[in-house]
């Protein structure tokens, strides 16, 4: 995974530390990057490599492309973020069960990813929950799913914005006003990943262990993707009822990957002699 920091994360960095909200800056910059990183390992396990995070002064962002995806794993990836974030939130809780002198060092953190998991769920792009809706209208077809889901967004955005202006009256919140101007953007963005790869080159010049993985030659593609290591090299036996069906290389199997071969059982990419 490549890392950025944008200029104006390290600018909000150096304004929170005049102002006294260092502690909570940092906190909030660790509870984004839990969200982003559990979004990337869930997605590294179906073959997308979300290689790219960027430090906003708002958060965290990733960039990639997840089409092809299948949509129970997409649910999975999209829901990693705000699960982790919930996990770590009830950890404090927890913490402060067993040592309840600790609440005083630990209430932001905990404040903080219990606001990411919740503001994550609402159903507006780009957060998680906006993307989980779009995923649930799919049956409605592309264009109508990303219509909807652009008009939940914009309104919710202009909610914001109401509430914004009614704080006017007494303290502006201007976070609040921050938030609804990226939720209206947002409506009309939308991230590209990549899919995984790597390069052989290196390591087969100094020599690599071989990873030699039993597996039943009715498991699919995506099945197998789980045992594949940047440093060791793959090589799956099949069996089918016992009986030996043949071994698949690194190679071949990276070829199915590439065909787009997801759901093909893994004796059906054997080459045939």
């Amino acid at each position: 995974m490549r890392l950025r920091i944008h200029p104006l994360f390290l600018a909000a960095g150096l304004v929170s530390a005049f102002t006294g909200d260092l502690i909570l800056f940092l906190a909030a910059t660790l509870a984004a990057l839990e969200h982003e990183c559990a979004h990337a390992f869930a997605a590294r396990r179906y073959g997308f490599a979300l290689d790219k995070l960027i430090l906003m002064p708002y958060g965290a962002v990733l960039s990639g492309d997840i089409s092809g995806i299948g949509k129970r794993q997409e649910l999975a990836v999209l829901l990693a973020g705000p699960l982790a974030n919930a996990a770590t939130a009830l950890a404090f809780v927890a913490l402060w069960w067993l040592f309840p002198e600790t609440y005083p060092y630990t209430e932001a953190a905990a404040q903080v990813s219990l606001s990411l998991f919740l503001v994550n769920l609402l159903p507006a792009y780009p957060l998680d929950g906006g993307r989980i809706l779009h995923l649930a209208l799919s049956p409605l077809g592309e264009k109508r799913a990303r219509t909807v889901c652009r008009t939940v967004t914009l309104l919710i955005a202009a909610g914001i914005a109401g509430y914004f202006v009614w704080t006017c009256f007494s303290a502006p919140a201007f976070s609040a006003l921050v938030f609804a101007g990226l939720l209206a953007a947002g409506a009309f963005g939308g991230g590209r990943y990549a899919r995984l790869t790597f390069s052989r080159e290196r390591g087969l010049a100094r020599g690599i262990e071989e990873r030699r993985i039993v597996i039943a030659g009715d498991r699919t593609v995506q099945d197998a993707f789980r045992y594949l290591r940047e440093e060791k090299y793959l090589v799956l036996v099949l069996y089918r009822d016992g009986e030996f069906l043949g071994e698949l290389t690194e190679e071949e199997y990276l070829r199915a990957l590439q065909a787009g071969k997801w759901q093909t059982p893994l004796a059906e990419i054997l080459p045939k002699f």
